[in-house]
């Protein structure tokens, strides 16, 4: 078996099969894996991005989870405990503009940030909020520090930025 990710990210919707025919059209992403039941509901899924997997499931919980319930913003009022940063290679104008076409609400538009990406963030139907980032410059420590007047410091691996 090819190596796999040692952390797979998961998001919940109200509707999971609605999610993936949107996130296909709206962001690129590709069904890999489908699994329905007798009655065509979502039993799990899988998708891809540039090679990373992200699994798109249907709310649930109970003691599987010890009590914890997994939700979509949408049944939450807007809530959510994360968003999801997808980067790409190239293109992240021409991205959000098929985001938007598909329907995707543009929180941020397009801009170029400090720490040498161009960012723009988008909600889906059901509220999760998508950050697309594409690097554009590598700017040192230095550099960065002199922007923000913040100190910048990696501890270990490479810098992430969001």
């Amino acid at each position: 078996m090819a190596d796999r990710p040692a952390i797979v990210a998961s998001v919940f919707y109200k509707d999971p099969i609605a999610a993936l025919t949107w996130l296909e059209a709206a962001f690129g992403f590709e069904t890999i894996t489908l699994l329905t039941d007798a009655d065509g509901r979502l039993a799990h899924s899988e998708m891809s991005f540039r090679g990373c997997p992200i699994s798109v499931g249907g709310e649930f919980g109970g003691p599987l989870l010890g009590g914890a319930q997994m939700r979509s913003p949408a049944s939450l009022g807007g809530s959510g405990s994360q968003f999801l940063r997808v980067e790409l290679a190239d293109g992240l104008d021409a991205h959000c503009e098929r985001a938007r076409a598909a329907g995707a609400r543009i929180t941020a538009e397009p801009e170029t940030q400090f720490y040498g990406a161009r960012v723009y963030r988008a909600l889906d139907p059901e509220g999760h909020v998508w950050n697309f980032t594409q690097t554009v410059a590598q700017p040192t420590a230095q550099e960065m520090e002199n922007a923000t007047g913040l100190t910048f410091a990696v501890l270990a691996g490479e810098p992430t930025h969001g």
